[in-house]
């Protein structure tokens, strides 16, 4: 029998040889192949190359921070050889996980929640390694299948901290310049260092709002607008940077929401402000006019539409409201082809109530064969009368 043990795979050949004739040279020989392959058997536990690993890690900071290395005598790529690590102690917090790496069997251990050094500097784990195949019935996992990873934590200069974050705060619309809005509270993580913080602006998008760098103050340098672009949802968001003194600074950045309460700041506009009608029109009503308002309820809505006084010795025309936002202007006659100017005031609903003047511009064509001629040839502009008969009142309120 002649027998070959192969270096790759676990196997034995056996080549067989038989001869007839009871073995005699004379006699005729065959011969023939056996493969014999061997299944490995769990008979080697996994066992770490050193009792005690270091790691060291920066608090804040997560990722692989230390390799465990372990012998195992059996087949390599099979189940009786993989390692399967678990931690045992030292974990309650599960801040810290660890995985095989499946070319080097090693251990992987990672730190998965930042971990903080002014609640603890080190940490002591105990990890035990097994197979994925359970060992065989006479063999046992001795000491050297646990091992005690060191871990020690570097401390960081971090970033202050804001309470709360995001910050809110309750104020009308323009109040004073000066006004104190809020006061800022961040404090700094690093217990043991003893660093002071100072305060700045870092975004205000309308330019309204400082900050005391020593005590975080904030109040207004310019009058707060709700009406503004840079105010959405009635709110205003700015931010605010904490930055302490350590080597090299951290900085921490917090929120200030400003809910802003409407004031009545804003008068109705009118709209529209220009109207054309034929001079032998037989419907009167010229225009709907609408009017609108930058403010909130109740400071908009329902307006009140009136007509300047009129000049001459006869009324033209008329308002009438026809709902809270709209009101008709109407001819009480025809009038000549001219260009004429209706003074119409609108007020709003606030208290104090606001109220615009605008001058509707009334253009009086003629009309002939569906085509409006609004040249004014005979221009009569009513504002321009209104004006003069306004001084005149006056001058003679002004006599003796």
């Amino acid at each position: 029998l002649l027998f070959f043990q192969t270096m790759e795979t676990p196997k034995y050949e056996l080549v067989i040889q038989a001869k007839d004739m009871g073995g005699l040279d004379v006699g005729l020989t065959g011969t023939a192949t056996a493969t014999i392959l061997i299944d490995d058997k769990n008979d080697h536990p996994p066992e770490f190359t050193k009792k005690e690993f270091q790691a060291t890690v920066k608090e804040g900071v997560t990722g692989v921070i230390v390799n465990l290395t372990v012998g195992d005598r059996d087949d390599p790529a099979t189940g009786a050889w993989r390692a399967v690590y678990t931690i045992i102690n030292g974990n309650p917090g599960q801040s810290f996980e660890i995985h095989t790496n499946p070319q080097t069997n090693e251990g992987m251990l990672s730190v998965v929640k930042p971990l903080d050094y002014e609640i603890s500097a080190f940490h002591t784990l105990l990890i035990k390694v097994e197979n994925e195949d359970p060992l065989i019935p006479d063999i046992a996992y001795g000491p050297s299948s646990t091992a005690t990873v060191q871990i020690t934590v570097e401390d960081v200069n971090e970033g202050p901290v804001f309470h709360p974050n995001p910050m809110q705060v309750t104020k009308q619309e323009n109040i004073p310049v000066g006004s104190v809005v809020f006061t800022v509270n961040a404090t700094d993580p690093d217990t043991l260092q003893h660093q002071t913080i100072r305060y700045s602006v870092y975004k205000d998008p309308a330019d309204w709002l400082e900050i005391n760098p020593t005590n975080g103050t904030i109040g207004t340098t310019a009058v707060l607008d709700r009406e503004s672009p840079h105010v959405h949802n009635n709110v205003y968001t700015a931010l605010f940077l904490a930055i302490d003194s350590g080597n090299p600074p951290a900085t921490g950045t917090g929120t200030l929401h400003i809910t802003l309460e409407d004031v009545n700041d804003n008068v109705p506009s009118l709209y529209p402000t220009l109207a054309k009608v034929c001079d032998d029109a037989k419907d009167l009503r010229v225009v709907v006019l609408g009017a609108s308002d930058k403010d909130l309820h109740p400071n908009t809505d329902p307006f009140k539409f009136e007509l300047s006084k009129q000049s001459g010795p006869e009324k033209l025309w008329r308002i009438n409201r026809l709902n809270d936002t709209h009101a008709q202007v109407i001819l009480l006659q025809n009038l000549k082809k001219a260009n004429y100017n209706i003074p119409i005031s609108v007020t709003d609903s606030g208290k104090p109530p606001l109220t615009n003047t605008t001058e509707l511009k009334l253009q009086v064509c003629s009309c002939k064969k569906s085509k409006m001629d609004c040249s004014a040839t005979d221009a009569l502009h009513i504002s321009m009368t209104l004006i003069l008969l306004s001084l005149f009142s006056l001058f003679c309120k002004s006599l003796p």
